[in-house]
């Protein structure tokens, strides 16, 4: 590993500064930057990521969401005052696919429903025929059927009509603050991402009324927020959101994106020849392109964080996740250990990875922990165990088996995009190890960069927030200046050309070999549902 300082400590030349409200799954986080990409006041505040009032569900309630946003600002203007008064503008960054139904009164009709969440709407009825037979003759019947009973829009109108007769407005998490701080229902063009009506190619609500995406989703075009291109302003600070956050009323609020596109765009990744990876909850490799492409046919690009762009992106749902996983299940003894030492858990999981060879002595894992859209009867699989095999093998052989499922997608951009990608920059949890970079790095065969700072998700958001209020006339050029690498990962020829083998000669083929057994596992035991 060679570490590489980047970037100047030149202060802007005015001294404004952007605040980012940034809500995650576990916290939500007020950080203030300056026009050169540094923190200079942060507080986090972390809550439970959801209740499951029945198995599989998980909803939180979205006046709670806003609340722990209020206490961190709160919080921020309490232990940096003199910061606190050079804030000249605001900028959101939110969790993906995130509802919350407003009634006419602009209060919640009940709690919002988290991205995680596992429920299904029947949807009986079925969409129009020259509907369906466009599907069928694209191969896409199952993805969008699988879409729409993922609508929680649907599965409102079946399961809690009253609610939903009394829901006037429907909003992602992104949404919900906009109208919090500036009284009016609006949202960025690039937090669109969820089971909405939204049109990617167009980058927007679809204009004609018979358009296939109303007839899967049961909201309305008045139902939903108008939009705003990212680094635009949306709106101002209204007097009722002043007084919950301490913000100066009339304070311009500036249009950013979702967290994965806000970290895309605060790690640096402004065009095809570099790749984001996001180490998070859910696993993500973006890049962003000018032009529209889809890394998997009919699986659209998100908009970016940058106007005019998409995110190609390729997802492992329950990626890192899968981490959580292993040290509740599987990590007691780690856990002790790391208590005893005074130490998080991933430090002596780190030191485990250490003890492990690349490749894990054979132990390779599959991470579909979750079905996807493209292959909805895929399960989880780990192939290979032998008696040498312990706790720290499975802990790498799952870093590993992301890391593959990875590489695959970034042949899927590559493929799509026609460019070469020369950089992969990281972010996200996962990416505070030394060893899950370096063994990124030697997986995907081409330099690692991490970003001086952690926040990234918050970076790429002030990155708009500077756009938006003039300081810099382009994103390219806030990057420029914004983002520094602390660290770069080399790879190592020998462990690379191992990780080559076992990927193209045995990790390609561990799901047409299983899916067959996939799918009669699903005939059984009717998981996952269908």
């Amino acid at each position: 590993m060679t570490c590489t300082p980047q970037g100047t400590d030149t202060e802007c030349w005015d001294g404004r500064c952007i605040l980012s409200i940034d809500c995650g799954t576990q916290s939500v986080r007020g950080l203030v930057f300056d026009c050169d990409g540094h923190i200079l006041a942060k507080h986090k505040v972390e809550f439970e990521p959801y209740v499951s009032p029945v198995p599989g569900y998980a909803e939180h309630p979205a006046e709670d969401f806003w609340r722990d946003a209020c206490l961190a600002l709160r919080s921020l203007q309490h232990e940096a005052p003199l910061v606190w008064k050079r804030i000249a503008a605001v900028a959101v960054t939110t969790q993906r696919d995130t509802v919350v139904p407003l009634g006419a009164d602009g209060v919640p009709v009940r709690p919002a429903i988290v991205w995680l969440d596992q429920r299904m709407a029947r949807c009986e009825k079925p969409m129009p025929m020259m509907d369906r037979l466009q599907f069928k003759l694209v191969g896409m019947t199952k993805a969008v059927e699988i879409s729409r009973r993922k609508g929680k829009d649907n599965w409102m109108v079946e399961n809690e009509p009253d609610l939903w007769t009394r829901t006037a407005k429907w909003l992602l998490l992104s949404g919900y603050f906009c109208y919090c701080l500036t009284g009016h229902y609006v949202d960025s063009v690039a937090s669109q991402i969820g089971h909405i009506p939204f049109d990617y190619g167009a980058r927007g609500w679809p204009a004609k009324p018979s358009s296939w995406r109303w007839h899967m989703f049961s909201v309305r075009r008045d139902q939903l927020p108008d939009l705003v291109e990212a680094g635009e302003q949306m709106g101002t600070v209204s007097a009722r959101a002043a007084a919950e956050t301490g913000l100066p009323e009339g304070l311009p609020v500036i249009a950013a994106g979702s967290d994965k596109g806000c970290e895309t765009l605060g790690v640096g990744c402004v065009d095809p020849t570099s790749v984001s990876l996001s180490f998070g909850t859910t696993a993500t490799i973006q890049t962003t392109s000018r032009r529209y492409f889809e890394p998997i046919t009919f699986m659209p690009p998100y908009p970016a964080s940058v106007k005019g762009c998409f995110n190609p992106e390729v997802e492992i749902f329950r990626g890192y996740w899968m981490v959580d996983w292993f040290k509740k299940e599987f990590a007691t003894r780690e856990a002790l250990e790391a208590a005893e030492r005074g130490v998080p858990p991933e430090v002596v999981l780190d030191e485990h990875l250490q003890d492990v060879p690349p490749g894990s002595q054979g132990l390779m894992l599959q991470p579909y922990w979750g079905p996807g859209l493209k292959m909805p009867e895929a399960k989880g699989s780990m192939i290979g165990f032998g008696d040498v095999h312990t706790r720290a093998h499975i802990y790498r052989a799952i870093i590993e088996g992301i890391g593959y499922a990875l590489v695959e997608g970034l042949e899927q951009i590559e493929r799509k995009s026609g460019k070469v990608v020369e950089k992969v920059m990281v972010s996200g949890g996962g990416s505070q190890s030394n060893e899950i970079c370096q063994i990124t790095a030697d997986m995907f065969n081409r330099p690692v960069f991490r970003s001086e700072t952690y926040e990234t998700s918050g970076l790429g958001a002030a990155i708009n927030g500077f756009v938006g209020i003039g300081v810099y006339a382009t994103h390219a050029e806030a990057v420029s200046r914004m983002v520094r690498t602390r660290d770069t990962f080399l790879p190592r020829a020998e462990v690379t050309a191992l990780y080559r083998d076992l990927y193209v000669r045995v990790y390609r083929r561990i799901y047409p070999a299983l899916r067959p057994v996939y799918r009669e596992i699903q005939r059984i035991t009717h998981y996952p549902e269908t």
